[in-house]
């Protein structure tokens, strides 16, 4: 409606105005015309002027200004105003069509029917008039797209099962292949469902540079409603057997507002957990919690799935899987206590029945003295607290009792910060009169480490023992740490602080909290530094809750705490070797990434080893890749990998230095058909409408495509030749002339001047 009235005042469509240049082509003085006409206006306000006894000064205002403003328009028409417009010469150009043959276009479309159902019909075999037209002024070829591009010779051999949309690389192929002839554009139909490996912007910018414009036909509603889909997914990667961890699942949902749906967690047959989740706002994401314990060795492809619901528009999001590798193996954890206290004994005794937890204990029990528990042989500590880097860095894990810090060495101390920031190891430290402030630990590398500010130290520590009692903070309730079971938190004893800790850094996160009278004080606080974690515990009997009158004999709280709390230490602490495929899933045929990490004892990236992939295939074949060194970054390897089917590829990384071993990691692969396609699967106008504003040219719908007939011919890609039309005949310019004349003589009549 707006094109036709819009033509049918200014004679030509508002596309030939956008993209074409107005100029005068009038053969006379343009200074010498704006001068008569100024004359004439100014005669015409001396006239009215000189009735200024008959008329008001609102009336010779305005009668002035419409004498004025219909010279300008018969101004603007005697200037003789041209539009110049570049137009593609018929039969001499090419237009590339690119056509998405992806499974999102077997999804609804506005109309309710496939969204593949417009794309048929109009560039099917038998052909529509779009196409017709379009043929009269290029040459067409076509292209299919999802993942790969590749020539069609029209929609009619389209399958529509590709597993992605890859645009960018659909735009380069496409004008890669017309790279020889003149090209007036590129028509891309699609609903935008951009989910290749390539940045958009590298498709972008070759097209810009050849000034080709792209024509965007958006395919499909906006929004699919009602529909909830499984956005995101995050777990941890690799887990010690029988740990306890949390998903974070991210749930999105158009027309459900209020509903409440069923999320499972499924492992294979089982289902490991189920919440009953009640939907937000429309668009509005919800956040799921959902506590689980995986006790089975080995990758582990957790499903997480909401329920179809009746009527749902695209059930195919409704489900996510992600891999949670589940080790076996025994962590090794140094202990440091500086005194024989009840805490250390009940924490070994805590984790002995653990059989994934190797605490190595390390008690002084008089000056340069040391009693050691739990080491694997008479060489193991046989020096006392670790001189050197190598040794320390053997443990994955390191706990500071009531110790000072000038038993340390300037060396021990750095080399224990480093043991967080460079090895990734996970530090704890205890509270006691030896420990935090009150150990001194002020001003010392160690400080910078903790997840809390140290105040001035007590005098006496033992005067400012206070009881308290220790309760979850939300974050920890949300925690490993902070579940204990069935019974929770409630009735445990009250515990003693001897250390006054009340302010936590930025950025770290206090787990459980201390109630001293009227005042809360942080329990536990952590914070990520450089490759690991730091905690702070400044408790120092945690014991009684083990231990106290009122706990009865088989209450396991106390063993959960320890067990849970030092499994979260050890979580995520690298290895020498790591391992990893690009991601997680892939699909078969197509190159995946292997990357390699290899550092030395004292965990120095090594650009020098020799590092080997062994690849076992779901049917028992064998793969070896050799990683060179990336060279961009120190100690990273990396090469490619493409998997010839479905199922799980398991892939062992060995690195040798100098015909030595320095370690070995494992990683897993899922292969099988992406299901991205579902995912975010209304139609993104956004995306879209950019391809074609940067580029120059324009965005459709199956409503409005029709006017790509008009559109792309006046591209002034390819050959084209150069048009003018006049615009001083256009009937707006009669209409305003008429109407301004006649509203200067409907007021003088009406004011009877005349």
């Amino acid at each position: 409606m707006f094109q036709t009235i819009f033509e049918s005042l200014f004679k030509y469509a508002p596309v030939r105005f956008q993209e074409g240049e107005i100029i005068l082509a009038t053969p006379w003085p343009v200074g010498i015309l704006i001068g008569v006409v100024a004359l004439l206006g100014v005669t015409a306000a001396v006239s009215y002027g000189r009735s200024a006894g008959k008329t008001s000064a609102l009336d010779r205002t305005l009668l002035v200004t419409l004498r004025v403003a219909a010279l300008g328009i018969l101004t603007f028409a005697l200037l003789q105003p041209t539009l110049v417009v570049s137009r593609s010469v018929p039969g001499r150009n090419f237009v590339g069509i690119l056509l998405d043959d992806a499974r999102s276009m077997n999804l609804p479309g506005e109309d309710g029917a496939p969204r593949r159902a417009w794309m048929e019909a109009t560039f099917g075999p038998e052909g529509s008039e779009l196409v017709e037209s379009l043929a009269d002024n290029f040459a067409l070829r076509f292209f299919r797209f999802s993942s790969e591009a590749a020539r069609v010779e029209h929609a009619g051999e389209l399958d529509f099962d590709g597993t992605r949309t890859d645009l960018a690389g659909a735009l380069d192929a496409a004008r890669e292949a017309l790279a020889s002839v003149p090209v007036g554009g590129l028509v891309v139909v699609s609903d935008g469902a951009e989910n290749g490996d390539a940045p958009l912007t590298d498709a972008l910018t070759p097209l810009q540079a050849a000034s080709i414009p792209v024509y965007a036909v958006g395919l499909g509603a906006e929004e699919l409603t009602p529909d909830v889909q499984v956005s995101r997914v995050e777990v941890p990667r690799q887990i010690l057997r029988g740990t306890g961890m949390r998903a974070d699942v991210i749930l999105d949902q158009r027309g459900l507002r209020g509903r409440t749906v069923e999320l499972l967690v499924e492992d294979g047959p089982r289902i490991l957990a189920q919440e009953s989740v009640e939907l937000g706002a429309d668009g509005e994401p919800t956040l799921v919690r959902v506590p689980l314990t995986l006790d089975e060795e080995g990758p582990r492809f957790l499903r997480f799935r909401v329920a179809p619901l009746v009527n749902e528009a695209v059930t195919e999001n409704n489900a996510r899987t992600r891999l949670v590798e589940v080790s076996d193996l025994e962590e090794d954890i140094l202990y440091f206590e500086g005194e024989p206290r009840w805490e250390s004994k009940f924490l070994r005794r805590a984790v002995e029945e653990d059989a994934n937890l190797r605490v190595v204990t390390l008690q002084r029990t008089a000056p340069e003295k040391f009693q050691r528990y739990n080491v694997e042989g008479p060489e193991e500590l046989a020096g006392g607290f670790p001189r050197t880097r190598e040794e320390l860095y053997r443990y994955r894990g390191l706990i500071l009792g009531s110790v000072e810090a000038s038993f340390f060495t300037r060396d021990q101390l750095q080399m224990i910060s480093d043991f967080v920031g460079d090895r990734g190891g996970g530090l704890l430290v205890l509270g006691g009169r030896r420990s935090l402030a009150e150990g001194g630990y002020g001003g010392t590398a160690v400080e910078d480490v903790l997840p809390v500010y140290l105040e001035e130290p007590v005098p006496d520590p033992q005067s400012a023992w206070v009881p308290g009692t220790v309760r979850p903070t939300p974050a920890g309730e949300n925690h490993p740490v902070g579940r204990l079971g069935e019974d929770g938190w409630d009735g445990l004893p009250p515990v003693a602080s001897l250390n006054r800790v009340v302010r936590e850094k930025p950025g770290a996160t206090t787990l459980l909290t201390l109630d001293v009278g009227s005042e809360t004080r942080p329990a536990l606080v952590y914070q990520r530094f450089g490759r690991g974690k730091s905690a702070a515990q400044p408790l120092q009997d945690t014991w009684h809750w083990q231990m106290h009158a009122d706990i009865p004999v088989d209450d396991r709280r106390h063993e959960t705490y320890w067990q849970q709390l030092l499994r979260w230490l050890v979580d995520g602490v690298p290895a020498p070797v790591s391992a990893s495929f690009a991601s997680e899933q892939a699909e078969p045929g197509k190159p995946t990434a292997l990357r390699a990490t290899v550092l030395d004892s004292a965990y120095i990236e090594l650009n020098d080893a020799q590092v080997t992939a062994r690849i076992t295939h779901p049917s028992g074949a064998v793969t070896d890749v050799v990683l060179p060194w990336t060279v961009e970054t120190d100690g990273e390897y990396s090469s490619t990998f493409v998997p010839p089917e479905n199922g799980t590829y398991r892939m062992t990384i060995t690195a040798e230095r100098e015909g030595a071993l320095v370690g070995q990691a494992r990683s897993v692969l899922e292969v099988g058909p992406s299901r991205e396609e579902y995912f975010d699967a209304g139609r993104r106008t956004g995306l879209l409408a950019r391809l074609a504003n940067e580029t120059g040219g324009r965005f459709y719908t199956p409503r409005t495509a029709g006017a790509l007939v008009e559109d792309l011919p006046l591209s002034s890609a390819g050959v084209t030749l150069t048009e003018e039309h006049d615009l001083w005949d256009m009937p707006i310019i009669l209409i305003l002339l008429l109407g301004l004349l006649g509203a200067e003589w409907g007021l003088r009549r009406v004011r009877g001047y005349v």
